[in-house]
């Protein structure tokens, strides 16, 4: 690809990226699109015909920069207790370089969330859990997690990253009358919510 060609596409993705947030795939209208990232309507649709296409690239663009992040999970060289702390670490300033995707993907969730599964059906989730049970067979069996309870222990870590962005304006506004700084509290959470984590899934 061209570097200017690159650079066009990069402007378009952080332009749908901003639009979809704003309005969901359904408000959306490619015009909107083209007049954010500075092009004429005609060249957004050289690059992406319909705007389910161009949504569905941003999404992936997005899933894989979020994959390639956090490759280092599924390092079998790295205790499961490590792996913890690692993706709250991480996704926690993910989130903090990223702080609109949250919205992005709860919104476009709850307006459509039959699209969201569509696109979500080539992740083969078997092929990862057993990756994960064939590194950590003897630590998930000592913190009596199974393939069953695993979707509880996975969501519940997600969740614990994820909401306080989600519910940012809420958060923010506790926090603010007990003198906190926001960005003071999610440094904090990197650590604070891997150790809940760990003592939660370590008792007896």
């Amino acid at each position: 690809m061209a570097e200017n060609d690159k650079q066009t596409e990069e402007r378009i993705f952080e332009a749908a990226t901003d639009v979809f947030i704003e309005k969901g795939m359904d408000g959306a209208r490619m015009q909107d699109i083209a007049s954010h990232a500075g092009i004429n309507k005609a060249l957004l649709h050289y690059y992406f015909r319909t705007k389910e296409q161009l949504f569905n690239a941003v999404f992936e663009m997005v899933a894989r920069k979020i994959i390639k992040k956090f490759a280092p999970v599924f390092d079998e060289n790295l205790s499961l207790e490590a792996k913890i702390r690692f993706f709250f670490k991480e996704h926690l300033t993910f989130l903090q370089e990223n702080p609109r995707l949250p919205a992005f993907f709860l919104n476009e969730m709850n307006r459509n969330p039959s699209r969201i599964k569509k696109i979500l059906s080539g992740v083969d989730i078997d092929k990862l859990w057993l990756k994960l049970y064939s590194q950590h067979k003897e630590e998930l069996k000592n913190y009596n997690l199974t393939e069953e309870t695993m979707p509880q222990l996975l969501t519940s870590i997600v969740a614990l990253s994820v909401f306080p962005f989600a519910a940012r304006g809420i958060i923010e506004g506790v926090l603010e009358k007990m003198g906190i700084d926001f960005d003071k509290y999610i440094e904090t959470r990197k650590t604070f919510a891997a150790e809940f984590v760990i003592k939660a899934i370590s008792r007896p």
